[in-house]
């Protein structure tokens, strides 16, 4: 078995079409595959430049608990995602920008940490990934923006192992608060912090 690290955001589940829209606007430029057509509980309907299952058949997600998501995200390049690159695949693009690979994400109307919250998680494809993950902060930061952008309260950095995760942006600030660490001994002091699922619109602190 390889490293599957990845980064968990949670958000209100009426936000999910706002994350999915931010989302899509870090895809290539130049996507390769037909759009994918998506309706959402509620009956927000997206087009995403993204497959399902590797497939671009319409997805009805109105009666469903989850979904998968075969993503490609550009990160504006750091040093890590420089090493990254000289490992294979693609250079930087004239804007310093690079495509990793594919990014898997589930997303989750009902979260498993709070029912009234939904999640979106994303996982890297490989070991290689993973690393990359755990050392790039602009990996890091397109993800606690993708939460601010969604309306989210929560960020994970998770190694996929059953230890500790680290928070990274909670409730509109960037952190590094370990789960199972002082602040947060366990999962229930970490979701108490979080607003009613029902009344949270968090901004990202200025």
């Amino acid at each position: 078995m390889g490293l599957t690290y990845g980064y968990d955001i949670y958000l209100p589940p009426r936000n999910i079409a706002r994350v999915l829209t931010a989302l899509a606007a870090l895809a290539p430029p130049a996507s390769r595959v037909p759009p994918l057509e998506l309706t959402l509980p509620g009956g927000d309907r997206l087009v995403l430049p993204f497959t399902s299952h590797f497939e671009s058949e319409p997805v009805d997600c109105s009666t469903g608990s989850t979904f998968e998501l075969d993503t490609s995200i550009m990160f504006d390049v750091d040093d890590a995602l420089r090493e990254y690159a000289k490992t294979g695949g693609p250079e930087p693009d004239a804007d310093g920008r690079l495509q990793v690979g594919y990014v898997y994400a589930t997303i989750r109307f009902q979260s498993f940490l709070h029912p009234g919250y939904a999640s979106v998680e994303f996982w890297a494809a490989t070991s290689g990934m993973s690393r990359l993950f755990a050392r790039s902060a602009n990996v890091r930061k397109v993800f606690t923006d993708l939460t601010a952008a969604g309306g989210g309260v929560c960020c994970l950095f998770d190694t996929g192992d059953g230890g500790p995760e680290q928070v990274c942006w909670l409730n509109g600030e960037t952190t590094q608060e370990m789960v199972s660490g002082f602040l947060f001994p366990d999962w229930s002091d970490l979701v108490a912090t979080w607003p009613d699922a029902g009344e949270s619109e968090i901004v990202q602190a200025s």
